[in-house]
């Protein structure tokens, strides 16, 4: 073998992997900052939020249900996802630190990604609840079970960070030997892998496999539950029970036109007209992060059964400050 074959079978063997990508991001966009500003406050209302949540069906025993172990599922969901992305979208475009190194980029891409695909299967899972909820009203307890329930949740996290560490696994097969500018607001998968100079074809595939995994198939199983409870609601006589089911049907329809209606205007925009870059990047950073913000608001607001648990916790709260006052008072009577 000469010294080309050697070379050109070293090449094919090696990929190149860059120290560090820069984050293009929002370029030329007047008071900017306002932008930044807004996004922190969404953070610390989403980790209020959904921390809120979380301890409201943690500390009431009432609501240890299979239905509250979704919505607590969804709120930890939401609340590790923007935790991976904003703080350092917020380092990244607040204090212009723009060079992320290539690891820290692959592990920044896999987390927004999982925990992004968690809340869309788990808006499944909710839509699962109510299915069997108003189309087998007198089975429900007997099939939404606790086990039942968890073992679809962990199969739901399993499968998808297979499924998302195999896609950001193949970025190592890929050798970067031009442009290192993501044009993204974070390490966004189809930005990175297109900016390799080798074959990038399979990471196309698994790109369309998540898009499909990740979005279609959520949401024509959400659709056809909505086929079968119309359809249940149809063969109610009483127009006050049709009301009555439909509304316990409301937080989710919310939940899921919030989470699934800008991701799926912006990519049908993205494909069928140019829109601009800084357009593109604001609605994809909306996106990702509105979502995870409404979603504790409008179980908070909407939900009787949070609002009536959240009340009992500051009757509990009130009466045990009641009781440690007197005993303060009697004590400091006694001595």
């Amino acid at each position: 073998m000469g010294p080309e074959e050697k070379a050109a079978v070293i090449f094919n063997t090696t990929f190149v992997h860059p120290v560090k990508f820069y984050i293009s991001g929002f370029s030329n966009i007047p008071h900017v900052k306002y932008f930044y500003v807004f996004l922190c406050f969404v953070y610390i209302i989403t980790v209020l939020g959904n921390g809120f949540l979380i301890s409201v069906i943690y500390l009431v025993k009432t609501l240890h249900t299979p239905k509250y172990m979704i919505v607590f599922n969804l709120a930890l969901t939401d609340l590790c996802g923007s935790t991976a992305l904003i703080p350092k979208l917020l380092d990244t475009f607040l204090f212009d630190r723009r060079y992320i190194f290539y690891e820290a980029c692959i592990s920044y891409m896999f987390f927004v990604l999982f925990f992004g695909s968690v809340q869309s299967w788990t808006l499944v899972t909710m839509s699962y609840d109510r299915f069997i909820a108003i189309c087998f009203p007198l089975r429900y307890h007997s099939i939404v079970t606790k086990p039942a329930i968890a073992a679809m949740l962990f199969s739901a996290w399993a499968v998808l960070l297979s499924l998302v560490a195999f896609i950001v696994q193949l970025i190592d097969r890929l050798s970067f030997c031009s442009s290192l500018v993501v044009n993204s607001f974070f390490c966004d998968h189809g930005p990175i892998f297109r900016l390799a100079c080798n074959d990038t074809s399979l990471n196309y595939i698994m790109g369309f496999v998540a898009f499909i995994v990740i979005l279609c198939i959520p949401l024509v199983l959400i659709a056809l539950t909505y086929v079968c409870i119309s359809i249940a609601l149809s063969r109610i006589a009483s127009g006050e029970e049709r009301l009555k089911a439909m509304k316990t049907c409301t937080c989710h329809l919310i939940l899921v036109a919030v989470f699934f209606l800008p991701i799926v205007g912006s990519n049908i925009a993205t494909v069928s007209s140019q829109i601009h870059p800084n357009a593109r990047i604001i609605n994809s950073a909306l996106t990702h992060t509105i979502p995870a913000l409404l979603n504790p608001i409008i179980y908070s607001l909407k939900t009787e059964e949070v609002l009536n648990s959240i009340r009992k916790l500051c009757k509990r709260n009130s009466f045990s400050n009641k009781k440690l006052s007197k005993k303060v008072n009697s004590l400091s009577q006694l001595y």
